[in-house]
């Protein structure tokens, strides 16, 4: 074995024991928002320490959002910002149609791709809010997607909370946190907006309107703050890689959120 080969693996073992000191279960579920860049590193060396901490057993979930084919999406509208009529046409008109075999979704970052594209990954069915997996229950939980549901009870969110998965934030923070999404539908009244994006159909692509809850991000880095205060011992703390990351369960998570969001939230109530 050559020096820098086993200088790769025992980096490999590091950051395996790294996340196994942070708490991540062997055998587990493990929703992973991931910045390489905090990290260090590459994104194949860290699915490899992710898989070695959860074991054949264990399942990784990444989100693999694709706002890029909405023109209600904030991704478009900063794109357009200040263009003509005529360029914000041409620029819905370049918009590809979602397909979960090919889509990519380069926003989601270096490991949410590379999990993807994994030999035996599975992807869920929404054109926007989508979600990949690799490990033996990613079927299950990314199963049922309702193309009118981006991250709600029909969604992989939900199945996430009944099989007790952990988040993990490595090299991120709260506002990251997809799963606070959950807890906006479980408020009472959640208010709700139309969305439209690009589908696939039998005439090659068309655009799609639909209604579902009105997603908000902007308060999450609070509400993961007053998460950590309230629950200190809910929430792991350490390094992975170069990364501080945070550690804690899915469901321990939504459950705080639904209160804070309902108590904090005026709109649609």
């Amino acid at each position: 074995m050559s020096a820098v080969t086993r200088h790769l693996l025992l980096g490999g073992e590091r950051t395996a024991a790294q996340l196994h000191e942070l708490g991540v279960r062997r055998g587990g579920v493990l929703l992973a928002h991931a910045s390489m860049r905090a990290a260090g590193g590459s994104a194949e060396d860290m699915a490899r320490a992710l898989h070695r901490a959860l074991g054949p057993a264990g399942t990784l979930v990444v989100p693999s959002f694709t706002p890029e084919n909405s023109d209600t999406s904030r991704a478009y509208l900063d794109r357009v910002r200040g263009l003509s009529e005529e360029a914000g046409a041409a620029v819905r008109a370049a918009m590809p149609a979602f397909d979960p075999a090919v889509s990519p979704a380069p926003t989601m970052g270096a490991l949410a791709e590379l999990v993807r594209l994994a030999p035996g990954a599975r992807r869920s069915g929404h054109p926007q809010t989508s979600f990949a997996g690799l490990g033996p229950a990613a079927g299950h939980l990314l199963a049922g997607h309702r193309p009118d549901c981006h991250l709600g009870e029909d969604s992989p969110l939900a199945r996430l909370y009944e099989a007790d998965a952990q988040i993990l934030l490595l090299g991120t923070g709260f506002g990251r946190c997809t799963a606070f999404h959950l807890a906006e539908y479980r408020r009472p009244a959640p208010p709700r907006r139309l969305y439209r994006c690009v589908v696939a159909s039998e005439g090659g692509r068309r655009w799609w309107e639909y209604e579902d809850v009105a997603l908000d991000d902007s308060d999450f880095a609070r509400l993961g703050d007053d998460f950590v205060r309230a629950r200190p011992g809910a929430v792991g703390a350490g390094r992975v890689g170069s990364a501080p990351s945070r550690l804690f369960p899915l469901r321990a998570a939504v459950d705080f959120a639904v209160g804070w969001i309902t108590e904090r939230r005026t709109d649609g109530v």
